[in-house]
């Protein structure tokens, strides 16, 4: 039988290149995003379904799986994919802000993993495959929030995939880093002019965006690449937790858990110039 995948937040980036890559495999795919005209052209494609589906929205969601089941049969794969990012010292984010950053890369993967799962029980079969990022293994300065909801879904997928071994169902997480041409970029860039950053961290930051720029000119995958890891991880018939799925963060993953704390602290600290810390004088304690 052929299997059937649902993908939130298909409609750019990582999401818009798996479901082209499902397709493409022969698989029935069913693509959801918050605006169905930007998947147009998704729907030409043949064996593919385009639903409006807002991770922040819960009769969205029932009705995108529902959707799904009565045109294919069954769903036997969900990516969690639907995500943005805040770029900005935590100070100048604002808590509304903060708030939106969980809810659509935290809670709404957790509410579309929770709607799903009476039907991945019922077959006691499914796969969920979760898209962090290199920002949910290793914290980086300026995007606090972000990686504060990449941490909770690492562990979220983490802690959920030993509840639902037993009943069938594998949990996976894919974890990109710097990729061109995914309009998370934009978004983020978007965000970031809406905030407010106070001034006693403008030469902190000038340092920190220099070194962002040193990154990017590291070798950047493409969606289509990271589509492809996606791909394997919701295929591979193996209960392997993560798959690292792009170049650029290998260093990076490496030294985060294969090194010692104080290493890993020290390497981190010399990237981003952290002012060492004064250490009090007998008199001062």
């Amino acid at each position: 039988m052929t299997q059937t995948v649902l993908i939130t937040g298909a409609s750019t980036g990582f999401g818009r290149s798996a479901a082209q890559m499902f397709a493409a495999q022969g698989w029935n795919v069913i693509a959801t995003m918050r605006t169905l005209s930007a998947g147009a052209d998704l729907a030409a494609l043949e064996n593919l379904l385009v639903v409006r589906l807002d991770v922040q929205d819960p009769v969205s969601i029932d009705s995108a799986i529902a959707a799904g089941i009565e045109r294919f049969g069954q769903i036997d794969v969900l990516v969690n994919n639907a995500g943005f990012g805040l770029f900005g010292v935590f100070e100048g984010t604002s808590p509304e802000k903060i708030r939106e950053q969980f809810d659509v890369n935290v809670f709404g993967v957790m509410d579309v993993t929770r709607a799903i799962l009476p039907h991945f029980r019922a077959r006691q079969a499914g796969v969920i495959v979760n898209v962090s990022s290199g920002a949910g293994v290793f914290g980086l300065p300026m995007i606090s929030a972000y990686s504060a909801s990449k941490f909770a879904l690492e562990g979220f997928s983490e802690s959920l995939s030993y509840e639902l071994a037993a009943l069938g169902i594998v949990v996976k997480i894919v974890e990109p880093g710097g990729v061109v041409s995914t309009g998370f970029g934009a978004r983020s860039a978007a965000e970031a002019a809406g905030l407010t950053t106070p001034v006693d961290y403008g030469q902190f930051v000038d340092a920190a965006l220099k070194v962002f720029e040193g990154l990017r000119g590291e070798r950047l995958a493409t969606s289509q690449e990271v589509a492809q890891v996606i791909f394997d991880a919701a295929s591979d018939g193996t209960d392997r937790l993560r798959y690292v799925a792009t170049q650029d963060i290998e260093p990076l993953v490496k030294a985060r858990r294969e090194t010692s704390e104080a290493d890993y602290m020290a390497l981190m600290r010399s990237k981003f110039a952290t002012r060492p810390i004064k250490k009090a004088s007998v008199g001062e304690r």
